[in-house]
């Protein structure tokens, strides 16, 4: 699985009576037509998922050169490339912002996506795999179908796990990438970084957490405010309290973040549920 939910939406423009936002518009993207190609989708940390892009620019907007570094108060960055534009622009104070966090309204609608994308990943691919019964059977979940590097067992369900989460990712991309393309990112990865070991955006694997989807300070993946967890359930049972007892499955699954930096709130997805806190 791999990270991306990028592209440009300047929430909050405001206009200058001495230059128009049409202007500065023009300006930006003449600044930036020598920097990083550009596209749209969810922002991804995962190492290698862009090749040939820069390790720092891995983690969110990562085609796109203006948002190569966070937006601080609000202000829109720009590269190197663009520097004089920069000094014009602060000339304007105030002339373009771009929104720190999403609003209530904003996160409800992303919310809503997430389940809609959740359950429409666990029909399409039970459909797809299962076309006769429509749903694989417990036994057929627990089949051992191969092992991993350190020897463990792969069953079916974790087979059939990886492939719901990327249809799911694929339907966020499509809903969510042009709208929300600053706030979001797919599967970031957090890794403890000295001094005072707090976790950061990272490349390395080893002791590192990499929830499913991050929404963000404007492109700031270090900035968490809301984080969400992928779970498909695959036997009746668990299908029937996708939570575990007591709420003992979401704990575990949710508990392992509470380190995280930011405001930390976090949520389980399923198709079953929905949100789940």
């Amino acid at each position: 699985m791999s990270t991306r939910l990028v592209g440009s939406r300047p929430a909050g423009a405001r206009q200058h009576p001495g230059l128009s936002l049409l202007a500065l518009l023009m300006l930006l993207q003449a600044a930036c037509a020598t920097g990083a190609p550009r596209g749209t989708g969810v922002a991804s940390s995962w190492p290698g998922a862009q090749r040939g892009v820069p390790a720092s620019y891995k983690q969110s907007c990562a085609f796109n050169a203006v948002c190569a570094a966070p937006a601080a108060s609000g202000e829109l960055v720009v590269p190197a490339t663009g520097q004089k534009l920069v000094e014009a622009a602060k000339a304007v104070r105030g002339l373009l912002t771009l929104k720190d966090f999403l609003d209530e309204a904003e996160v409800a609608r992303v919310e809503e996506v997430l389940v809609q994308c959740a359950k429409e990943a666990d029909s399409q691919v039970n459909q797809r795999e299962y076309p006769k019964e429509g749903y694989p059977s417990d036994s057929e979940c627990g089949r051992v179908i191969g092992y991993n590097k350190d020897g463990e067992k792969v069953t079916r369900a974790m087979e059939l796990g990886t492939m719901k989460h990327d249809a799911a990712f694929s339907c966020i991309e499509r809903e969510l990438g042009r709208e929300f393309s600053n706030h979001i990112t797919r599967e970031p990865r957090y890794g403890k970084k000295p001094p005072g070991e707090e976790y950061a955006l990272t490349d390395k694997r080893t002791g590192s957490l990499v929830p499913d989807i991050v929404l963000h300070l404007v492109r700031d993946a270090n900035k968490i405010q809301f984080l969400y967890d992928f779970l498909f359930p695959c036997t009746s049972k668990n299908k029937s309290d996708p939570l575990g007892y007591e709420g003992q499955t979401l704990r575990s699954k949710l508990d392992k973040y509470k380190d995280l930096p930011g405001e930390k709130r976090r949520a389980l997805v399923t198709p079953q549920l929905g949100i789940s806190r």
